[in-house]
């Protein structure tokens, strides 16, 4: 599998995994942005919620896997 296959296929799961944190949210705090959802502790709904804790920390692996998998991709040397 190459770098590029593997850094879709993260960036779909976590755009999949995104949309269901949202999703999730805001069946608990109706009004909820996409914005907000990088600042969940302060929504006391959220903070409670262990379901919504569960899946945004899925949600946060995926991005740290997205972020490993730059760092690790074999750069061009400098000519």
């Amino acid at each position: 599998m190459s770098w590029d296959a593997v850094a879709e296929l993260l960036a779909s799961m976590a755009a999949q995994q995104e949309e269901k944190v949202l999703a999730l949210a805001r069946g608990l705090v109706p009004h909820l942005t996409r914005e907000d959802l990088r600042n969940p502790h302060d929504f006391a709904a959220l903070v409670e919620s262990g379901d919504f804790n569960y899946e945004d920390g899925i949600l946060a692996g995926l991005r740290a896997a997205e972020t490993a998998v730059r760092a690790a991709r074999p750069r061009p040397p400098n000519g």
